[in-house]
């Protein structure tokens, strides 16, 4: 089991958040899932006619949704996850066609809003914390952007720096990628959302992975709380 502990800064700067995390291992990422397609379509088809007649201020009110409306507001930006809903569910987009991990966590979140980072476990470095950034803090991003960080957004460090942000994402280090067997699913959930919701939104994701990977080993389910 892969060790993750949390900063005292978090826990004073976040009040009754909570960090999820599921960690598997044993898993085949390697080839395309029929079953999790099936899946995604179901999901997508589910949504679309819950929502089909929402407006953005109507999927901002929804529970979860609007604890990290709330979050993103003092960053002055959106949440993404609203984003990706609005094109499933208004736009009759799908949910993007990537790695059977990666899908497995999309296919959750869009469900749930439950925001989740997925990293391949040997690409981290110990010691591995969820902290707070700071002045002078950088990520970089996914596509190699090098980013300096709002000051006390929820993030997770690694030895070798910053793994991922809620703001900023996650950077280009440890990513899923189509080679990781072992994998560890964070999730960052800002207060006012119960644990239970994050408990049931990890076994929601591991549900989604067994799809593909029956055999997979769960070597953590459990939550950290501010």
């Amino acid at each position: 089991m892969f060790r993750i502990t949390a900063s005292e800064d978090w826990s004073s700067i976040h009040p009754d958040a909570v960090i999820g995390l599921l960690e598997l291992s044993g898993v085949d990422n390697a080839q395309s899932s029929p079953a999790l397609d099936e899946r995604k379509r179901e999901i997508e088809a589910r949504l679309r006619e819950r929502y089909r007649r929402f407006t953005r201020q109507d999927f901002l009110a929804l529970p979860v949704m609007v604890n990290y409306r709330e979050y993103y507001k003092r960053f002055d930006k959106t949440y993404h996850l609203l984003l990706q809903v609005e094109s499933i569910v208004l736009k009759d987009k799908n949910l993007p066609d990537v790695s059977p991990l990666v899908g497995a966590n999309f296919a959750a979140e869009v469900e749930t809003f439950v925001l989740t980072a997925g990293h391949d476990v040997a690409r981290l470095h110990e010691p591995v914390w969820i902290d707070v950034s700071r002045p002078g803090d950088q990520i970089t991003q996914m596509n190699g952007a090098v980013t300096a960080m709002r000051v006390g957004d929820m993030i997770m460090r690694d030895a070798e720096g910053i793994s991922c942000s809620i703001i900023y994402g996650q950077d280009n280090r440890s990513p899923i990628s189509a080679l990781t067997s072992h994998v560890l699913f964070v999730t960052y959930v800002p207060a006012g959302v119960t644990p239970e919701i994050v408990i049931a939104h990890l076994m929601r994701i591991e549900e989604h992975v067994r799809l593909f990977s029956p055999k997979a080993v769960l070597e953590q389910r459990q939550l950290l709380q501010a």
